[in-house]
């Protein structure tokens, strides 16, 4: 595939990327990693860099979008990005000391988990669900979270945990937040979205110094190129994000990770036969 070609592909698959993103506030690096090892041929490795590049930056557009309609919850993003960035640095050791195969067969199981978190909150017929545990609340007054020990807790271990898989896998953990955040706290879907943007705007601008400190490299050209079409796609999310139906959306959404991550456990596999051959 020459690099021309490959732009083509960028372009187009990184709209529609960041478009995903900007209706859920996740997606980014669950998709672009993908993305990028089919259509480069690339490992996760190198991989993982520049989708953190490009979802850190379409999380800022998307984040700016937040603030401007007063959705994002910033004091719970900070305190999640305080415990998250941290643990990046070790998520990116352990990237590059496991086998590739098993790292993408680790991502392709984590894929299917998501989509079936997606698909069943799709069919949910009302916002009430016994798959929830709310033990963070917003106050129904100011719509901001009531501090307490145990919302601090949360938040903090939502954070470990979305820092230690940001490194690990090159995504920018919204897949995780928006989920998780749903699960625990009664924030309403577009606050959630909203401060999930901003904390993979931190939490993924930090994989990504921490990733340049560690010595990858980063194509100028691929780079570039994809990072612009998801910044355009993530406007045209953000766009669309208060018009289009949220249980559609997630329900293409869990379609598209199901046939993602069929695809990666049949590329792992043709890497685990290649060493055992």
């Amino acid at each position: 595939m020459t690099r021309m070609e490959f732009m083509w592909i960028a372009i187009v698959s990184g709209v529609l990327i960041g478009a995903i993103m900007g209706l859920m506030g996740a997606g980014g690096g669950i998709l672009t990693v993908p993305v990028l090892v089919a259509g480069l041929d690339w490992s996760m490795q190198q991989a993982a860099p520049v989708a953190l590049v490009a979802v850190t930056a379409s999380a800022v557009v998307g984040a700016i979008d937040g603030f401007r309609h007063r959705l994002v919850r910033y004091k719970a993003a900070m305190l999640m990005a305080t415990c998250g960035i941290p643990m990046t640095h070790f998520g990116q050791i352990w990237a590059n000391a496991l086998p590739q195969h098993l790292l993408m067969a680790g991502f392709a199981a984590l894929m299917l988990m998501v989509a079936r978190r997606f698909y069943r909150q799709a069919l949910q017929q009302t916002s009430t669900s016994d798959d929830v545990l709310y033990l963070a609340f917003i106050h129904e007054t100011t719509g901001k979270f009531i501090w307490t020990p145990l919302t601090a807790l949360v938040l903090s271990c939502i954070g470990l945990f979305t820092g230690l898989m940001t490194g690990l896998l090159g995504v920018g953990g919204g897949f995780l937040i928006v989920p998780l955040m749903r699960r625990f706290t009664n924030l309403s879907l577009s606050g959630i979205v909203a401060t999930s943007l901003f904390l993979i705007s931190l939490v993924s601008g930090g994989g990504v110094i921490s990733a340049l400190l560690s010595g990858a490299v980063l194509p100028a050209m691929e780079t570039s190129g994809f990072v612009a079409a998801m910044v355009s796609g993530m406007l045209i999310g953000r766009f669309f994000s208060r018009r289009l139906d949220p249980k559609q959306v997630q329900l293409g959404f869990a379609i598209l990770l199901l046939a993602l991550s069929v695809y990666l456990f049949y590329r792992a596999w043709g890497l685990y036969a290649n060493t055992m051959a």
